[in-house]
């Protein structure tokens, strides 16, 4: 047997016995929690406690500075940038000549000339070292990223850090400290729900951890492990690149020559599951059917920007909540308990792995026998106790109650239609996270330090 060595980024909890190997941490590979207390108790933390979660250090940090940083992302992204302050954070997206996702992820703005983005390389590293950019780049590396969801965060943090926290308004960030730490403190999240995340240096991620999870005692903190935190994408109506949909970077050659050239690797390797079968190209997006159509400015010219424009104005696919019937779904498990072939086993979340490659599930959905659309990132959600997974249909299908089919089942497997209803995008449509009024919230530390 091979010893791992635990994850470094929280402290070892020894009523954790549940865990994945990580290569992507530090590289060689760590032992990551995939739960601590239980998935259904730690899901249902962000709609209505608070939970905490470490697991996706270490993230890929690239800083970009100089006088043509903000250039740099305006001709890279789809984003808009005339109004984007110091202090300011955007869900930045780079796109192929052909419109579909090239890399997504957070960029901040901290100061005049300098950038931090996360997720956004190493195509961001490309396309800033083959441009003609007054800019330079860098990997930031021994950073830890802490994340707090659910209407309790903003209390948690609060007490934490001793401060009143109410000003950082949603898409905002600035400077803070916890447990004598020095952290930035950032507005966003991805389970829907009042949200913020943490970021730090290495050498106090244990103790900024602790703190969190000694100041959530109160509220009905829980840890977040592996397997809750791949669960709160799809009702919280935010896909995730390799979750939902692989991102196009074979749309753009010179970025193959180059990952080749330095080492990078191609495109990752990944087994393809799902009635959609083994062709990739329906399985890419861009950023309209992915519902992110908000932050899509046609006010500057960026790279994609003619094909987002030509799929603007067909509107021919957009993204919606598909809930799955219960009763097609217990006659998926009673098979296993029947004579002859079964149909593919539905566990409450798709593997995330299959013999340590990485697995990438997509699903045909029918109406009256016609192709209409592609599911992806089915999950079970025990806040609403139903089956929901993302998809991109086509628009004449997708008014909410409209009834569809899923095929269940991998080409060559006994498949088998599961009933489905459009319903609202995103899932998670109370207390949104860029709607909380938190001047609500009691803040638990006296403004004036009285």
């Amino acid at each position: 047997m091979q010893e791992l060595p635990l994850f470094p980024y929280a402290p070892y909890d020894p009523a954790v016995d549940s865990y994945c190997f990580s290569r992507t941490n530090l590289g060689y590979g760590t032992a990551v929690p995939l739960e601590y207390g239980g998935w259904r108790q730690e899901q249902v933390a962000a709609m209505e406690s608070c939970y905490l979660h470490a697991g996706l250090n270490p993230q890929p940090c690239y800083r970009v500075a100089g006088p043509d940083a903000l250039r740099f992302f305006s001709e890279t992204c789809v984003n808009g940038f005339s109004n984007f302050p110091v202090g300011a954070m955007k869900h930045a997206i780079m796109c192929s000549e052909r419109g579909r996702v090239m890399a997504h992820g957070v960029l901040l703005r901290v100061a005049e000339d300098e950038f931090i983005t996360t997720y956004l390389a190493p195509y961001a590293v490309y396309r800033l070292q083959t441009g003609d950019y007054d800019a330079r780049g860098e990997s930031v590396d021994g950073r830890f990223t802490f994340q707090l969801a659910g209407p309790r965060s903003l209390e948690v943090l609060e007490t934490a850090a001793r401060e009143c926290l109410h000003d950082v308004a949603f898409g905002r960030h600035r400077m803070s400290a916890v447990a004598g730490a020095t952290v930035r403190v950032i507005r966003l999240g991805m389970a829907g729900t009042l949200a913020y995340e943490v970021n730090g240096v290495m050498g106090d991620a244990a103790r900024v951890y602790q703190a969190l999870v000694d100041a959530g005692a109160a509220f009905g903190l829980e840890k977040l492990g592996l397997t809750a935190y791949r669960m709160n994408h799809t009702p919280g109506g935010f896909p995730q690149a390799f979750v939902h949909f692989p991102v196009a970077w074979g749309d753009d050659q010179g970025f193959t020559a180059w990952t080749r050239a330095n080492s990078r690797g191609d495109r990752p390797g990944m087994r393809l599951r799902g009635s959609m079968g083994a062709d990739m190209e329906p399985r890419y997006r861009d950023p309209l059917e992915l519902g992110w159509g908000k932050a899509v400015k046609f006010d500057h010219d960026f790279t994609g920007r003619a094909a987002l424009e030509q799929r603007a104005a067909e509107q021919r696919r957009t993204m919606v909540t598909l809930v799955w019937d219960a009763e097609d779904i217990l006659d998926v498990h009673a098979s296993q308990f029947r004579p002859g072939e079964p149909f593919m086993p539905m566990e409450p979340i798709h593997e995330a792995q299959e013999g340590g490659v990485p697995v990438l599930y997509a699903d045909r959905v029918v109406r009256d026998g016609a192709l209409v659309g592609v599911s992806s990132g089915r999950t079970y959600s025990h806040h609403f106790r139903e089956m929901l997974s993302l998809c991109s249909l086509d628009t004449e299908s997708a008014r909410p109650g409209t009834e569809v089919s899923v095929v269940w089942g991998d080409p060559g497997m006994r498949q088998r239609e599961i009933r489905a209803t459009v319903s609202r995008f995103p899932y998670v449509d109370r207390d949104r996270n860029e709607r909380v009024d938190v001047t609500t919230i009691p803040c638990t530390i006296d403004p004036e330090g009285v």
